[in-house]
């Protein structure tokens, strides 16, 4: 069964998303006061060092690495996701559900939002293309950096692999189902990324208009591999938006319902029953793409 969307002309979507996720220090102030008020007297510490760091990090001042080059995979598209992972968590907290995600697992599930696409960045001695080339090992390149970065915040052995275990499944060919967990918080959260590394990108407003952006990053990943053009999944950035409608029906929607154990229905507000932005917002995208794929199918 796929997920139920509701009509699209909900006035909530002007509020949406709830904060400027072009703002670093807006998103990361967004999501300390939704902590502060999940888990009353806990400390932020931990919270205010992550987000300071992963900003230096994709703005290049990292002695190791060089400033995101990525126009689609920047450091938006990370904060995006952020967000929705700390609203899902938000809405499943509000619920009751068990088990409960505590407040180092909250910590522990931001961290691996903000983790997730590390692996796109280029050590400063790598000045050939774009990190775009990294696309199909991005996530262990990303897991590779996790685990040399977390310790040095004091995280322990269990705490680096549930993170771990979390990016591992934003991987678009990884199966959820499949992959092994601690324990069920922990599928929880990796579960709650994924979703949130979709519908963070697909709900964003200019998500339509990014969609050749995309392309040219799919193309210097396949070019880099030396990918043969009959393998290649896109031609042309035409095909690309052509195709994205079909993505999210046939794709994503049954990902997060069966694959992701329908976590985004923790977005409804309010749970259960209320709307759910992120669905509603990507719905738009959808009828806005195809309206543009016909434009383009149009002779001249």
């Amino acid at each position: 069964m796929q997920p139920q969307l509701r009509s699209l002309s909900n006035p909530a979507l002007a509020m949406f998303p709830p904060v400027d996720t072009k703002n670093a220090p807006a998103v990361a102030s967004f999501v300390e006061a939704k902590f502060a008020v999940m888990y009353p007297g806990a400390s932020l510490t931990w919270l205010r060092r992550i987000f300071e760091d992963i900003e230096a990090l994709f703005a290049g001042r990292h002695p190791d690495y060089a400033a995101v080059d990525l126009r689609y995979h920047d450091l938006e598209h990370t904060l995006q996701a952020t967000v929705c992972l700390v609203l899902l968590l938000e809405g499943r907290h509000a619920a009751g559900v068990e088990p409960r995600v505590d407040p180092r697992q909250f910590e522990l599930a931001v961290s691996a939002a903000l983790l997730h696409d590390s692996g796109y960045l280029k050590l400063r001695s790598d000045s050939v293309g774009t990190g775009a080339k990294y696309t199909f090992c991005h996530v262990l390149r990303s897991c590779a950096f996790t685990a040399s970065y977390l310790p040095v915040l004091g995280a322990n052995e269990v705490e680096v692999e549930a993170v771990l275990g979390a990016i591992n499944g934003t991987g678009p060919t990884k199966e959820i189902s499949q992959l092994h967990f601690r324990d069920p918080v922990e599928r929880v959260i990796g579960c709650a990324l994924a979703t949130a590394d979709y519908l963070g990108q697909m709900a964003a407003v200019d998500y339509p208009d990014e969609l050749e952006i995309l392309f040219q990053e799919f193309q210097e990943s396949d070019n880099f591999i030396h990918l043969p053009a009959s393998r290649r999944v896109f031609k042309s950035a035409q095909e690309l938006i052509e195709r994205t409608p079909v993505f999210w029906q046939k794709f994503v929607l049954r990902k997060l319902e069966s694959d992701f154990q329908a976590v985004y229905r923790f977005l409804a507000r309010p749970y259960p029953h209320g709307p759910n932005p992120y669905l509603e917002a990507v719905e738009q995208n959808m009828l806005i793409i195809r309206n543009r794929a016909a434009s383009l199918r149009r002779p001249a």
